[in-house]
């Protein structure tokens, strides 16, 4: 993923209402940008304006059905970023440092024994 497609996903979710919207796609799958619109204080072209924006990073894919244009939360933008930053060997010290805190706050609770 270049540098510039980056920029752009991170400055689409950076919007609180582009969020929401993902979220609102995820929840109806294939729903249309009018019903999209009826959830939000804004002008159906407002609303597609960020569907736009969405697209444009590919985290939407619409499909035009007669008049209608479906909308579909495409998940391979943010799996390409999560990616990029974490390998297997994040994985390992994630687990490892997830253990350690349950180890801390078992010993700080009294369920787990000190170690002299």
């Amino acid at each position: 993923m270049k540098d510039a497609a980056v920029d752009l996903l991170f400055a689409s979710l950076a919007h609180a209402g582009r969020r929401r919207m993902l979220d609102l796609v995820m929840a109806a799958p294939g729903i249309s940008v009018s019903a999209l619109a009826t959830h939000f204080d804004m002008s159906r072209i407002a609303v597609l304006k960020h569907v736009r924006t969405l697209e444009a990073c590919e985290l939407l894919i619409s499909r035009k059905e007669g008049r209608t244009r479906q909308l579909f939360f495409n998940p391979v933008p943010i799996q390409q970023i999560h990616d990029r930053w974490t390998t297997k060997y994040s994985a390992f010290w994630a687990e490892t440092m997830v253990d350690i805190q349950a180890r801390v706050q078992r010993r700080a609770s009294g369920e787990e024994p000190k170690i002299a």
